[in-house]
């Protein structure tokens, strides 16, 4: 029985510009292993508490708001708050139960631990 392995990466989406708030997509690494699959995200001044990370079926959303402080009258801006968003295609047989996510210094870590029934395994061999 075939199954999908790989976290799909969706088509970026180009800067949003506004009058207000620039939208990015923050850029993302995926590396798998043989328990999970490890997503890292540049979020760069990005709050726990300003993170959304959801899952609806199999697409998983990563949603965060940067907010920089005005302090006195700007004389030239190039570090400002801005909104970052990227979505993902997640393969089936990611137990989504056990996601866990930690962000630090700005790069975020997302943990999708996969289920057991797919993990490899080694089958011993009796003699005889």
């Amino acid at each position: 029985m075939a199954h999908d392995t790989g976290l799909v990466k969706q088509e970026p989406q180009s800067l949003v510009q506004s009058d207000q708030r620039p939208s990015l997509t923050p850029a993302c690494d995926i590396y798998e292993n043989k328990d999970e699959i490890l997503l890292v995200a540049d979020l760069p001044g990005v709050a726990s508490e300003a993170l959304r990370i959801h899952m609806d079926n199999r697409e998983l959303t990563l949603e965060a708001r940067r907010e920089v402080p005005m302090a006195g009258t700007a004389l030239g801006v190039e570090y400002r708050g801005c909104d970052f968003r990227r979505q993902f295609l997640v393969p089936t047989g990611i137990d989504g139960g056990k996601i866990n996510a930690e962000l630090k210094d700005g790069i975020l870590r997302l943990h999708l631990p996969k289920a057991e029934g797919i993990k490899p395994r080694s089958i011993s061999v009796r003699a005889g």
